[in-house]
């Protein structure tokens, strides 16, 4: 099973980095985030508060959670749209805070892997909980102020206020106890600043290219120099 693990905060990339690496690869592509985005949607949806760990498990054991084509589903219902809404961009730390909840979408998680045979999986804690011996682990980087700028653009929201609820959510996601935002044991680190996404695609199969004699042969040894080279 091969899988590539693609970690970071929000604004750094990640999205269209794994969708372009799982496509070059033809490897399946799993936005974990995306996971916890539709918990948040489902407890908001019933009135629930996201602190509320009862409530949260709740949601997620009252629906049938759907993750395919680059799509979030809730009992059939597209809710890929409304998943990136500002009410559940505003709660998704506090519900992916839950330690059960956490749990969960980790088996979950590694249920889909299993599913497709591998995977480009991205999300913030890939690397470090969910794939340890993936065959690649990224972490990508940016600057406060680039990753302000690209999410500003995307929601057409003022970069003030993106930049301040980034860094709020870059507290609470670093800072809880379960699954922590960080870099994982081994993970090579791209700072995507002054880099074109096309760019960061380009070094991920690079590294993937440095660890194979052969397309799906891994030379003994490469591992461990590759990662620390990173």
């Amino acid at each position: 099973m091969r899988v590539v693990a693609i970690d970071g905060p929000a604004g750094t990339g990640k999205s269209t980095v794994a969708r372009a690496v799982a496509e070059r690869l033809r490897l399946a592509h799993l936005d974990t985030g995306a996971m916890y985005r539709a918990v948040t949607w489902s407890v908001l949806d019933q009135g629930g508060a996201p602190e509320d760990e009862a409530a949260v498990l709740d949601a997620l054991g009252s629906a049938r959670f759907t993750f395919e084509d680059e799509r979030a589903l809730v009992d059939g219902r597209d809710i890929t749209a409304a998943i990136r809404s500002p009410a559940v961009t505003a709660a998704v730390s506090s519900v992916s805070s839950h330690p059960k909840l956490r749990a969960e979408l980790v088996a979950r998680q590694r249920a889909w892997a299993q599913a497709h045979g591998g995977g480009v999986l991205e999300g913030r804690d890939i690397g470090s909980v969910v794939f340890p011996d993936a065959e690649l682990k990224v972490f990508l980087t940016a600057s406060p102020e680039v990753r302000a700028a690209r999410r500003a653009a995307e929601s057409g929201g003022p970069v003030a206020e993106v930049a301040a609820d980034l860094a709020r959510r870059d507290r609470a996601d670093s800072s809880r106890a379960e699954s922590p935002l960080q870099e994982a044991e081994g993970a090579v680190v791209l700072d995507t600043s002054d880099l074109a996404s096309d760019e960061v695609v380009a070094r991920v199969v690079a590294l993937l290219d440095d660890l194979q004699g052969e397309p799906g042969e891994l030379r003994p040894g490469d591992r461990g120099r590759a990662r620390r080279g990173g």
